[in-house]
């Protein structure tokens, strides 16, 4: 950890020339771009990105059927329609009970942004899966934009929304029989839909099939890794980048099925009326209570069963996915904001409240003690408050992504490891290298609402470096090029990881000694039991 950071500025720190406009723009000889879809044509709008490009831009398309009238089954593929069908707004948002967009059960959308079409070029497609973890997040964000990162890199980007929560992972299999066996990963088939979809579309906005690399932040890394260990998705995606989200197990069926009758008695309700619940009132199922995990909410996620028969990353990685590129990264400072944004308090402990505060959040299962003063030896000039941030922050999904990259690398499989270590710009950059701090850097949107990177030469240049090392990978299976510092694979004798910074470099086990610290705790993910 540093105390203080240099910014260095490079010459490609002009790179976003204009701003994304997410509406339909301006539209070049005055006409609005269409589709011809599988199952109907669609018509869309322009979107301006850097140096004034527009790229097509399509919104809303549905990839799967209304998910209400068969609640907790397996997703079905949307019915062809007749005519135009306009693509010109963001489609629901799975139910999840906060934030400001529109929601519902009819929430299998995708967005598209592509470059318009040149005879015989099939472009890389690149699909995004978005955070919140296996309860919360959309496709449609300002952050996520894809305008930008398809004009930049002449890609084809996708996001897209699936089904959460109790929506997506309700495991009813005990209690209700074989119809509902794959309930509790009903959200996870509902990518595989969306990637079969993407196979069967790609062509028509341009896109390559053969060449679709999946990439995600936080919730949306973890399902990356769910993913690869799903038979289901074989072969329809080639490429993997995870950003802070790591899944090393999921739960097992008897820790999930307890969760459904937690469920079902804090609603007092049986299966039947499961089924036909008004959504406000089945989303009351998220104040429930996890009967595993002692004073927690219920714990939504990924369940073993038929559709996902191996736990992603233990005890080794998955052989179905051993050839799949991936490229994995955290944040230096991932609870800057997953704990010290939302709580002020944590700059004002001291030596002798952090003991307490850190007995408090600490997943890991280490002392404490120690691990304070571990940190007071390795980084004497961090005050209590980046202690913990710094402890904290290592003992979650760092771990887990250590775990990920060892299991990579023991199964020879191609792996590239990533630290981002370039500061925010709030609060005086007190958050430090926060979580999701590199999603508008991957996107190239420095420039959007909510963007904590800042818009300036140095945060362009950092976001230049970051979308065109996920543009090579997407392009070739290889991060490295493009004047970027050699970039090993990773592997157990040097663990050389990418430092992402105004002065981006390669180091060789970068803090080893909380990695050694960490290792030898045990490890159970949330959930697992």
């Amino acid at each position: 950890m540093k105390a203080t950071r240099r910014f260095l500025l490079g010459s490609a720190a002009a790179f976003l020339g204009g701003c994304v406009v997410p509406a339909a723009g301006a539209q070049p000889g005055g006409r609005a771009p269409e589709v011809a879809l599988t199952t109907g044509r669609v018509r869309g709008g322009w979107s301006g990105a850097q140096a004034g490009r527009q790229v097509r831009q399509f919104l809303g398309i549905p990839y799967g059927a209304d998910t209400g009238p068969r609640r907790f089954l397996p997703p079905q593929p949307v019915a062809a329609w007749s005519g135009v069908r306009e693509a010109t707004a963001y489609g629901l948002a799975s139910p999840q009970g906060s934030g400001g967009e529109q929601q519902g059960e009819d929430c299998l959308v995708l967005n598209v942004w592509a470059p318009e079409p040149r005879a015989g070029v099939r472009l890389p497609v690149l699909v995004y899966i978005h955070g919140g973890g296996y309860s919360t997040g959309s496709g449609a964000s300002a952050l996520t934009h894809g305008a930008n990162l398809a004009a930049r890199g002449d890609v084809v980007v996708v996001t897209l929304n699936h089904r959460l929560n109790v929506f997506g992972h309700l495991y009813l299999g005990r209690v209700a029989g074989d119809d509902f066996a794959l309930s509790g990963n009903a959200g996870l088939l509902d990518l595989v839909l969306a990637l079969e979809w993407v196979r069967d579309n790609a062509a028509a906005f341009g896109g390559d099939a053969r060449n679709v690399t999946l990439f995600g932040q936080s919730g949306g890394g973890a399902k990356i890794a769910c993913l690869m260990a799903t038979p289901r998705a074989k072969g329809l995606f080639h490429r993997a980048w995870t950003m802070s989200g790591q899944q090393v197990t999921v739960q097992g069926p008897r820790g999930a099925g307890a969760r459904a009758k937690a469920v079902m008695e804090h609603l007092g309700v049986g299966l039947d009326e499961l089924r036909t619940l008004p959504v406000a009132r089945l989303l009351e199922a998220l104040s429930a209570r996890d009967p595993s995990l002692a004073g927690s909410r219920v714990y939504w996620g990924p369940v073993l069963d038929d559709a996902l028969p191996v736990h992603p990353f233990w005890p080794e990685a998955p052989a179905l996915s051993r050839d799949i590129p991936m490229v994995m990264g955290n944040t230096r400072e991932e609870t800057g904001s997953l704990i010290a944004r939302g709580d002020p308090t944590v700059f004002d402990l001291t030596w002798d409240t952090l003991p307490a505060r850190l007995e408090r959040d600490m997943v890991s299962d280490v002392d404490v003690h120690d691990a304070i003063a571990l940190y007071r030896r390795l980084y004497p000039e961090l005050p209590p408050a980046q202690v913990f941030i710094g402890a904290t922050s290592a003992g979650r999904s760092w771990r887990a992504q250590l775990i990920e990259a060892e299991a990579r690398a023991r199964q020879g499989a191609p792996a590239w490891v990533y630290q981002l270590d370039y500061p925010s710009r709030g609060a005086g950059g007190r958050y430090g290298a926060y979580h999701m701090l590199d999603i508008p850097l991957v996107f190239a949107n420095t420039q959007a609402d909510g963007a904590d990177t800042g818009d300036d030469d140095a945060a362009r240049t950092m976001a230049a470096t970051m979308s065109d090392a996920l543009l090579r990978f997407a392009r070739t299976g290889d991060p490295n090029g493009g004047g970027l510092a050699v970039w090993p694979r990773y592997d157990l004798a040097r663990r050389e990881t990418m430092m992402f910074d105004v002065a981006t470099r390669v180091e060789s086990d970068p803090r080893g000694g909380e990695r050694r610290f960490f290792g030898v705790a045990p490890y159970i993910q949330a959930g697992t039991y």
